[in-house]
């Protein structure tokens, strides 16, 4: 397989061509084969990650407080996260798995991609350094770590909507996911928000959490 395209989408060519094929190895492929997966690149991708995305938050937000670094650098380093990355990049269409997912579409699954950018960030390390390793992730990082700064401090629309709810006793609040539509790569969730029974509002997102944050909002604005 030719990773020109993958090399020039996320702004690094490798030396070593065989590192990044190891990256893009599922453990359904490797398993086939007899070959090592991207298993052992993951786990060292993802202590790189943190320790980059945590500098950089250090380093560029010193208004944060040190919950509020926590909780920034936890929404931005995450499945979801990783999984915009790789879709930007077309992972997808590199990642080898083998006969059983392909006939799964594992190749699309958020997990799978996400797991797959922890380890083409340490191909990157053992390739170019941690220099090189620090610009992928923070080119890919750093519009999501200044909008997550921007609201950390702030209470999000599922935490206000209980307080709303709570403020003269205790209540009922459900999310239940109602309808899922796209393909996987794509999905899209609808979620509706229920105080004692009574359906309050429905919201849609491309995470079950973003469609009850959704939900939530649209509650706050009919509760106004």
């Amino acid at each position: 397989m030719k990773f020109e395209k993958l090399e020039k989408s996320i702004g690094y060519t490798f030396k070593n061509k065989e590192l990044l094929k190891q990256a893009l190895t599922h453990t359904s492929y490797a398993y086939e084969r007899k070959i090592e997966s991207n298993e052992k690149l993951e786990f060292l991708g993802d202590s790189i990650l943190e320790f980059i995305s945590s500098k950089y938050i250090f380093n560029n937000y010193k208004n944060l407080k040190e919950g509020e670094m926590t909780k920034v650098r936890a929404e931005v380093v995450c499945e979801d996260s990783l999984y915009n990355i790789a879709v930007t990049h077309h992972f997808s269409d590199f990642i080898l798995v083998g006969k059983s997912e392909t006939h799964n579409k594992g190749n699309l699954k958020p997990a799978i991609q996400a797991d797959s950018i922890e380890a083409t960030i340490a191909a990157i390390y053992f390739d170019g350094g941690l220099k090189e390793a620090e610009k992928f992730i923070i080119s890919n990082l750093k519009n999501a770590i200044e909008k997550s700064s921007r609201h950390v401090g702030m209470k999000d629309h599922k935490t206000v909507l209980q307080e709303k709810l709570q403020e003269n006793g205790g209540v009922s609040i459900k999310y239940t996911v109602i309808k899922e539509s796209g393909p996987d790569h794509d999905k899209v969730f609808t979620v509706k928000v229920e105080v004692n029974g009574k359906e309050l509002a429905i919201g849609e997102g491309k995470t079950k959490k973003h469609a009850e944050m959704d939900a939530a909002g649209k509650a706050l604005q009919k509760l106004k």
